[in-house]
């Protein structure tokens, strides 16, 4: 069976472009295009993943990872951010939100089907390590 991937962004061109890169390495992909709409098809569709952006309209992605890392069904769906913030605060408030990777733009399908890979292989065994280089990490 297909792995699901769930893909967020509002940009209709880069999310078509993410859709077919992702769906043609053998995902199974649905995309969602606001934060609202990410929730729900989240919390109906058991995703494997979900390639998250931050900026998004409705519910920013900040606001979606936190409610994913809450909800029973879904915290333990890895969730891969890519957007197009860059600043250290923001990489470190996304973390902070429940994101297992912070990817920023522009990205390619060719460089996230790795990235995707990972953390479908392993996730549980993923996040755990991730977690503890969190907190292993010194803060600013």
């Amino acid at each position: 069976m297909r792995k699901k991937i769930l893909i967020v962004e509002d940009n209709t061109e880069l999310l078509e472009l993410l859709r077919l890169g992702i769906k043609q390495a053998g995902f199974s992909v649905s995309t969602a295009t606001t934060g609202l709409e990410a929730l729900k098809k989240a919390r109906a569709g058991s995703p494997d993943l979900i390639l998250l952006d931050l900026v998004l309209p409705e519910l920013d992605g900040f606001a979606v990872c936190e409610a994913l890392r809450r909800g029973r069904d879904t915290s333990a769906i890895p969730i891969i951010v890519l957007t197009g913030l860059t600043s250290e605060f923001t990489r470190y408030a996304g973390m902070e939100s429940g994101a297992d990777e912070y990817v920023t733009k522009p990205a390619s399908p060719h460089q996230l089907v790795p990235r995707i890979k990972y953390w479908l292989r392993d996730a549980k065994a993923n996040r755990q390590e991730n977690a503890h280089n969190r907190a292993s990490s010194p803060t600013c």
